[in-house]
C-alpha cells in the first residue's frame, strides 16, 4: 500500500509526511494484494494498461472532476468517516 500511496503522493506533488499508520479497526483487513499474477495464471487475463499509467489517469480524473465527488466528503459521508476513522490512535508518521 506504502507504494501506491507513494505514487499517489507524487502525482499530488504532496510530501510523504502526510501518512500516518492509524491502529487498524476490529475486523480490518490485514493484508493487501496488488499482484494480478495469480489471476493471469489462472485464468490468462492480463491488465490492459499498465499500473503507473493507469494510476496517473485515475488521479488526473478526480482532479478534472472534484465536483463529483467533493460533495461525497460531507455530510453523511463525513460522519461515517469520523464514526469509523476518526478515534484510531496514529502509530507513527512517516518521516519525509
Amino acid at each position: 500500500m506504502l507504494t501506491i500511496t507513494d505514487t499517489i503522493l507524487g502525482l499530488l506533488g504532496k510530501p510523504r509526511t502526510l501518512i500516518r499508520h492509524v491502529e487498524d479497526r476490529p475486523g480490518h483487513d490485514r493484508r493487501y494484494a496488488v499482484d494480478s499474477s495469480r489471476l493471469t495464471r489462472l485464468t490468462g487475463w492480463k491488465p490492459q494498461i499498465a499500473f503507473e499509467q493507469g494510476i496517473r489517469h485515475t488521479v488526473e480524473w478526480y482532479q478534472r472532476n472534484e465536483a463529483w465527488w467533493r460533495p461525497i466528503k460531507e455530510g453523511d459521508f463525513r460522519a461515517y468517516y469520523e464514526r469509523m476513522y476518526g478515534q484510531r490512535k496514529v502509530l507513527k508518521e512517516v518521516k519525509a
